[in-house]
């Protein structure tokens, strides 16, 4: 090589090297004056994130530990139920002249409809209540009624979505899913979050209830069947007992576990390796909480066990509350498809439906306290919304869809003892004091169990998601203890 080559590359190597260093430096510069970099950049994450289920500590101290959700899919009256409206009674069959939110038009009238039920103060509270929930009154001064719930999509499906989910469209994860996500379990020998269906089926939208979404599949909802066997092939075969299984089980773990190895970040692989581990120790553990027969009479009588109406959802709920007493952290309750949508029978369907969980739904929280487990188990009642209070379908009286203002209940875990909170308008239409959105209950509920809805986070490709997900939303300090 000639010096003249050499001097032309050593020319080169240097501009290059400045090129990367002093002209890099000098943009940095100007870049940060004009304020571009004035943010520290966010690090990339090195590390694959890692899902399991073990307890976790939330950032705030929390008042709740689990949670029974009570879902009576549907849409419960709040008219004939929760909401006493004088006005609607004084103007029975008149015609309403105002705006509303028909789903049946076929079936629609404007003729306003009193309930044909009467309301009685009950509790030291004064709380009003129907004369067809007699178990809740006995229980008045240990919830927290709310009567101005809003989700303002007037479908079963959409309004399911948003109480669940926290939006009106569908695959996203719902409320179990997002508690297991940010809080683990307490229990290795059973599932974070289990569901006990009706024998009748599964609400509207099915397995969605209880999907996990795009969280990872390990935060899904286990369905326990209403009929025994409730969590089939507990047993293993007679040929597969013991050591067998226990070899067949540590190899199938083996092969699993080289398969993630080669595959990471394959969330559903790890949560299905997570299913066959809990599975092996379920074995007991499930069979145990599932044995009713070492509960006694006086408490199988309170859950309503020694009444046809109230067998079936009292059995339930007793289940529930041995869940909850062995570490799960979620457990959904829910009723069949349909059964609380009473577009026409109201007046003989409406009272079955009540003499069905009415009793079992009281002793759920009764047994709670009295096992100084409600203060950190929050309990859930109502539907996806509320009725109108107009008659639908005048040959066979019912009340057509309300998402606009309707009641639930909830009890335990942090919520106001003795509480009624909001109010709909005096025809029970709408809600208009103390509105409380689907995203208002959602921040409120995970703030009692520490978590913060805003940080509360799982990182996709278009960016943190949440259970609120950006929508307007607060925690309803007016409904806490």
């Amino acid at each position: 090589m000639t010096d003249d080559v050499r001097s032309i590359s050593s020319r080169r190597h240097f501009l290059a090297q400045q090129g990367m260093s002093l002209g890099g430096v000098a943009l940095a510069w100007l870049l940060h004056r004009d304020g571009v970099l004035a943010a520290e950049a966010r690090k990339p994450t090195l590390e694959r994130p890692v899902y399991d289920l073990r307890p976790k500590v939330p950032p705030q101290a929390p008042k709740a530990r689990a949670m029974i959700s009570l879902f009576m899919q549907g849409g419960p009256s709040h008219h004939d139920l929760f909401d006493p409206k004088p006005e609607l009674t004084k103007r029975h069959g008149q015609t309403f002249k105002g705006d509303l939110q028909i789903d049946n038009a076929g079936e629609a009238s404007s003729k306003l409809f009193a309930t044909p039920w009467k309301f009685h103060k009950r509790g030291e509270c004064g709380m009003e209540l129907s004369e067809l929930l007699p178990g809740l009154g006995e229980i008045a001064d240990d919830i927290c009624l709310v009567r101005s719930m809003h989700t303002g999509v007037n479908n079963h499906g959409q309004s399911i979505n948003a109480l669940n989910s926290g939006r009106i469209t569908g695959g996203r994860p719902v409320v179990g899913s997002w508690l297991t996500y940010g809080l683990g379990t307490e229990s290795d020998q059973l599932p974070a979050y289990c569901v006990l269906s009706d024998p009748s089926g599964v609400p509207v939208l099915g397995v969605d209830n209880w999907s996990s979404g795009w969280l990872p599949g390990l935060y899904q909802g286990t369905v326990i069947r209403p009929r025994e066997p409730r969590i089939p092939n507990l047993d293993p075969p007679p040929h597969l007992k013991g050591r067998v299984q226990e070899r067949y089980l540590r190899q199938l773990d083996e092969l699993n576990r080289e398969h993630l190895a080669a595959h990471p970040g394959e969330h559903e692989l790890s949560a299905r390796i997570a299913s066959y581990e809990l599975a092996a120790r379920m074995q007991s553990a499930a069979k145990d909480a599932l044995d009713l027969s070492g509960e006694s009479e006086d408490t199988k009588r309170m859950y309503g066990l020694d009444d046809p109406a109230s067998q079936e959802f009292g059995t339930r709920c007793l289940i529930a509350r041995r869940l909850v007493e062995r570490g799960v952290r979620f457990v959904q309750v829910c009723t069949g498809n349909q059964e609380w949508d009473h577009h026409g029978g109201i007046i003989s369907a409406l009272p079955a439906k009540c003499r069905k969980v009415d009793r079992p739904s009281a002793a759920l929280v009764k047994d709670l306290k009295r096992r100084g487990l409600l203060d950190e188990t929050v309990v859930f009642w109502g539907g996806e919304m509320g009725r109108l209070p107009v008659i639908q379908n005048e040959k066979n009286i019912g009340r057509d869809h309300n998402t606009y203002g309707f009641s639930v209940w909830l009890a335990g875990g942090g919520f106001r003892a003795g509480r009624v909170h909001g109010a709909t308008d005096e025809l029970g239409t709408k809600a208009v004091e103390g509105v409380v959105t689907h995203s208002d209950y959602h921040a409120t509920l995970l703030s009692l169990f520490g978590l913060d809805y805003k940080t509360l986070v799982f990182k996709r490709p278009n960016g943190d998601a949440s259970l609120v997900d950006g929508q307007q939303a607060r925690v309803v300090s007016e409904l806490l203890a």
